[in-house]
């Protein structure tokens, strides 16, 4: 699993039919079951996270895998050694799968490239998200029962977001329309290309839209500044109760998190009845105990 850009419909719809078993089984009492009793998992992550590797662990407890957890903060990276021998010394511990996080984009496909494990890509710097696009468009999904013709507008840093371009594939592999808007300064200069609209007024995105996915600012991806301030993006493209009221229509608001409030979004509409944020978190755990057992037992999926 190391994007959405290769992947067909078809793997699209199993990995989404295999989530919602996993939904029902982690909403029981029981939450457990033991389809990965015989698998050993390294979570390998060489940047922050805390919804993702904590959505990925508990996935992998679900589904009663052994895991490891590996920071690179911790460990003898800092002391120059490289991602292959990192990875290879775990895999020497027999481990059958790795998900990874890294800065540089390419990271998770060179390791498909040079060792024998399942690799899925839990983020590789600014190229793709996949788990996090398959959890976005499944929950769209069950709000809206099929994509086809759903408008979706992508709102925020589209430049350093590695789930916009996740997104963008997998909603126009299922029929939605895209519309990308921000700063200028924070468009893609040929994002165009890739048949998505390009608005740079957020009235206009919000007025166009059924779904509105609001990105944060990434500034640990930033080397130089794009904008004034935060305050300036925050009156020109935050997204607030009055800017919505005052369009008189009801819009579906997504996260992926995690949220700046009171800069990409204010609390009055992250908390709203319109924002579906924690029905994401939940989705994304079956969603990732899909992608794992499909990987354990269906090598058709990759």
């Amino acid at each position: 699993m190391l994007g959405i850009k290769n992947l067909t419909i078809d793997d699209i719809e199993l990995i989404f039919e295999t989530a919602s078993n996993f939904k029902e089984i982690i909403n029981r009492p029981i939450k457990k079951v033991p389809s990965l009793r015989d698998i050993t998992i390294a979570n390998v992550f060489f940047e922050s996270s805390t919804r993702t590797r904590l959505s990925f662990e508990l996935a992998e407890k679900r589904l009663s895998a052994d895991v490891i957890n590996f920071s690179s903060s911790t460990s003898s990276v800092n002391k120059g050694e490289t991602l292959l021998d990192t990875v290879n010394n775990i895999l020497a511990m027999k481990v059958d799968m790795v998900v990874i996080r890294h800065s540089s984009p390419g990271a998770p496909h060179f390791l498909a490239r040079h060792i024998n494990a399942n690799i899925v890509n839990a983020g590789d710097g600014t190229h793709e998200h996949p788990t996090q696009a398959l959890l976005d468009t499944f929950s769209m999904r069950l709000h809206f029962g099929s994509l086809k013709g759903l408008k979706v507008a992508i709102i925020g840093d589209i430049l350093h977001s590695r789930v916009a371009i996740s997104n963008i594939f997998a909603l126009q592999k299922l029929g939605a329309e895209v519309m990308v808007c921000g700063p200028n300064t924070l468009i893609p200069m040929h994002i165009s290309e890739l048949d998505v609209k390009v608005e740079l007024e957020v009235r206009k995105a919000l007025e166009w839209c059924d779904v509105a996915n609001i990105l944060r600012i990434q500034l640990e991806r930033q080397q130089i500044k794009y904008f004034p301030s935060l305050r300036e993006y925050a009156l020109y493209y935050g997204v607030n109760r009055q800017l919505l009221d005052s369009l008189n229509k009801e819009i579906l608001i997504m996260h992926p998190g995690p949220i700046n409030r009171g800069v990409e979004i204010s609390s009055d509409v992250a908390d709203s009845d319109h924002s579906i944020i924690l029905e994401q978190v939940e989705n994304g755990v079956a969603i990732r105990m899909a992608v794992l057992y499909l990987l354990a037992g269906s090598p058709s999926v990759n």
